[in-house]
């Protein structure tokens, strides 16, 4: 009796039998390994391959300063957003079941449609790069095969077209898994394909030092200057490099969408800043090994992309399984990041017509023995969707300039701000004391880093405008 009162107040319920969770929603099931195979999936992207590009620009030591920097400012934010999951209390307050939601209980005002804004434009942004990159990858394939038959001299393009709507095709059905309760299989496929190919980035690069191969590097970026450089083209690359390591880890857009996934005990904070830990601690390890490992072997004349054709040429086999992983982790990855995007309108629909059959209603369906359900809306409007990203990235295939641009714009108030204002005002930390700077400081620091990479970004889309015709891209 005394356990079914504190459940009805504080929401949280033991009974291991019950199907439904708190607010009376279905149970959730999400573990420490869950969330961090989500994490990963979301962060060890492709990004992860331009990184030795990153680490060319900067020199050995400000380039693994930054890589450790960034990940601990990830750390340490993505643990005050877990605090923010429930509120008032940590453990037993009300879940906030976006980041929207959390932000607006928290700090009140119009604050939450700001954040609504940077956060859903840009996953929906990051789903169009998705299309772009896994395109590429697979056309990437058969440059290899062509450059196997005809040599490297050879003109081997191919349009990445017919390729975007293949995926396009493949993601309408894959975006018809319901939530992020029903992704862990595909999340742990996908992570485990991010696992392959960079670790045949690090072992080619590794192959290619140990051969003597490996060229020429430095300790400093001014060290390392090509004479043949202008000054500001140096200004402008090491903008990029910058923005582009410190966005290579962050995932606050799906975070707390990802913690709505974990069991209600042990409490969800515990677990998310547990898994928090275990995924950025990995996400290091692999951005340092192929950061360094890359730069190692092509130096100052380090590729944008080490496993694509401007990178490694040979062994065949191995770069085309490389591409291959790159293919299958990008279809995964694109339905983890697309998720908060689907559920926020799903939810506003729900609220919006409670009452509608069309909104609400889940039609059982059987496929041989796999058992499964469809609501007509969510299968009308995640295909529409699909099919707007699959045109706009046909359409616009320098939209992965775009992404940076919206990528270094939303860096800071969804990875620091946010995180840091709500946790001020939760545990009511007083103006001006020395915590208060400490967050304040850590805030102006990262907004300084934001900017920067958005006036790099701003110079590399200029520049990626003119070179392409819409519909007409051929890698």
């Amino acid at each position: 009796m005394k356990e079914d009162i504190i459940a009805l107040e504080t929401g949280v319920t033991n009974d291991p039998n019950s199907l439904l969770d708190d607010d009376g929603r279905p149970k959730r099931t999400g573990t420490v390994w869950t969330a961090s195979a989500h994490i990963i999936n979301a962060v060890i992207g492709t990004g992860v391959l331009s990184l030795p590009w990153a680490m060319s620009q900067m020199g050995w030591t400000l380039g693994i300063s930054c890589i450790l920097v960034f990940a601990a400012i990830t750390l340490y934010t993505s643990n005050l957003l877990a605090d923010c999951y429930r509120s008032p209390h940590s453990v037993t307050g009300k879940r906030n079941t976006t980041y929207i939601e959390a932000v607006k209980v928290h700090l009140g005002g119009k604050q939450h449609v700001f954040c609504g804004l940077i956060q859903y434009i840009n996953l929906a942004g990051f789903t169009i790069g998705f299309i772009i990159t896994t395109s590429t990858s697979i056309v990437t394939i058969l440059k290899n095969n062509c450059y196997r038959k005809n040599g490297f001299e050879a003109s081997c393009r191919f349009s990445n077209n017919s390729y975007m709507i293949t995926i396009g095709v493949i993601e309408m059905i894959l975006s018809q898994i319901p939530n992020f309760h029903k992704l862990s299989i595909l999340s742990v496929l996908a992570a485990t394909m991010a696992f392959g190919y960079a670790s045949i980035g690090v072992g080619l690069s590794l192959s290619t030092v140990i051969q003597g191969n490996g060229n020429v590097t430095s300790t400093t970026v001014f060290a390392g200057i090509d004479k043949n450089r202008s000054t500001s083209d140096i200004a402008w690359s090491m903008l990029v490099a910058i923005g582009d390591i410190a966005l290579a880890g962050g995932y606050a857009q799906i975070a707390v969408d990802i913690q709505d996934t974990l069991k209600s005990s042990p409490p969800e904070n515990k677990t998310m800043k547990r898994a928090n830990a275990l995924a950025i601690f990995t996400m290091t390890i692999f951005f340092i090994l192929n950061a360094c490992a890359g730069y190692a072997a092509f130096g100052s004349n380090t590729p944008g992309n080490i496993l694509m054709s401007s990178g490694f040429r040979k062994p065949f086999w191995l770069l085309q399984l490389a591409n291959a992983f790159i293919v299958v982790h990008l279809v995964g990855a694109f339905q983890v990041i697309v998720q908060p995007v689907f559920r926020i309108v799903e939810m506003m629909a729900a609220e919006k017509w409670p009452n509608s059959s069309f909104v609400t209603r889940e039609i059982p369906m059987n496929f041989g023995k796999t058992k499964f359900t469809i609501n007509y809306f969510r299968l009308l409007w995640r295909t529409i969707f699909i099919t707007v990203v699959t045109v706009l990235a046909m359409a616009m295939p320098f939209f992965n300039a775009m992404i940076a641009l919206l990528g270094a714009v939303g860096f800071w108030p969804s990875v620091v701000y946010f995180p840091v204002e709500m946790y001020i005002v939760k545990r009511n930390i007083k103006k001006g004391t020395i915590r208060w700077i400490g967050l304040q400081t850590l805030s102006f620091f990262c907004l300084i880093v934001s900017l920067a990479a958005a006036i790099g970004a701003i110079h590399g889309l200029g520049e990626a405008v003119g070179k392409y015709k819409p519909f007409m891209y051929k890698a």
